[in-house]
């Protein structure tokens, strides 16, 4: 006989080996669902993160509890999660049955529902099935229902309890170690510490000492490298003009007094001999002068007795006495 059960209620369990299935109609912008369990101690919290069941951790370590994974059926999607009872830890009073929303709320998943099946009876009708909606719309985890102890027996009540922080709000609010690795939104169990190494029984253990360097040999080549110095910076500095000579330049620098050169006389001063200077008269050769060559606009030194055939030009109507 199927329980169809209302959120709260309970029904006792007769089967030893229980399956858990939820099942949900898949669809255009429906987040993908998983289901997990955590095993719960007498304080209602995890004894440790192994006491997780989930897509990561697919097993618990008593091997009791463990995930089968998802299935199609006909147009619904299942997920899984199989308990032995009978083999349960006595320290684990309560098993809770989770649904975790990858991608969206529970408020775009359509016919979720968790069933309960005997795992020993093949092709059985379920024990019982709960229809399970959440409250505000918002939940990305709901504890769809939990197994917990009754005496010596079993029972499985309903409950329907969403949490907006996802999978992992819901197992950090029951003790688990959530691993906060930056981009992975899926919560990881923290990373158990190595085991020590086993310390050997016979004998005490050596005193620890420090390692000699090694010895090298006359032939072996050493690796030690010298020390590099450090390398000056090299100073920027303007070049310096060239040095001037003793004696007078070959070319002399500009806005300096020119020296007159020996072949040729500047102008405006006199002329050496052979040379007469231009605009100045020219002194008689027996002066000291050339007497050859006079200067431009003075008339030529006498150097003898006139001409006596001597006759000035014809003169013009201006220059005739009246």
């Amino acid at each position: 006989m199927t329980h169809a059960m209302l959120k709260g209620s309970n029904v006792p369990l007769q089967a030893t080996t229980v399956r858990a299935v939820l099942r949900w109609t898949p669809g255009q912008g429906v987040p993908d669902i998983d289901a997990s369990a955590l095993l719960l101690g007498p304080d209602d919290r995890v004894r440790s993160d192994e006491d997780f069941v989930f897509y990561n951790q697919p097993r618990h370590p008593s091997g009791q509890v463990w995930r089968l994974g998802k299935k199609r059926v006909g147009e619904s999607l299942t997920d899984t999660i199989q308990t032995d009872l009978s083999g349960v830890e006595s320290s684990v009073g309560r098993i809770l049955l989770v649904a975790s929303a990858d991608g969206g709320a529970f408020d775009r998943v359509g016919s979720l529902r968790i069933l309960l099946y005997d795992a020993t009876a093949a092709d059985a009708e379920p024990l019982a099935y709960f229809d399970v909606k959440p409250e505000t719309g918002e939940e990305t985890a709901l504890i769809c229902g939990e197994l917990y102890r009754r005496g010596d027996g079993w029972k499985f009540r309903a409950l329907g309890e969403g949490y907006s922080n996802g999978l992992k709000g819901l197992a950090t609010d029951f003790g688990i170690s959530v691993d906060e690795s930056e981009g992975s939104d899926d919560p990881m169990p923290a990373p158990r510490p190595e085991p020590a190494p086993p310390v050997p029984a016979a004998g005490p253990a050596p005193a620890q000492s420090t390692p000699a360097p090694p010895v090298v040999g006359p032939d072996e080549p050493t690796t030690v490298q010298p020390l590099q110095p450090l390398q000056p910076v090299p100073e920027i500095s303007r070049p310096l003009p060239p040095e001037q000579p003793v004696g007078v330049p070959a070319q002399p620098a500009y806005g300096y007094p020119q020296q007159p050169p020996a072949a040729q006389p500047a102008y405006g001063y006199p002329q050496p001999a052979g040379h007469p200077g231009y605009g100045y008269p020219q002194a008689p050769a027996a002066a000291g002068g050339t007497g050859a060559q006079s200067g431009y606009g003075y008339p030529p030194p006498v150097t003898g007795a006139p001409d006596p055939d001597f006759r000035l030009p014809p003169q013009g109507p201006q220059f005739i006495g009246r």
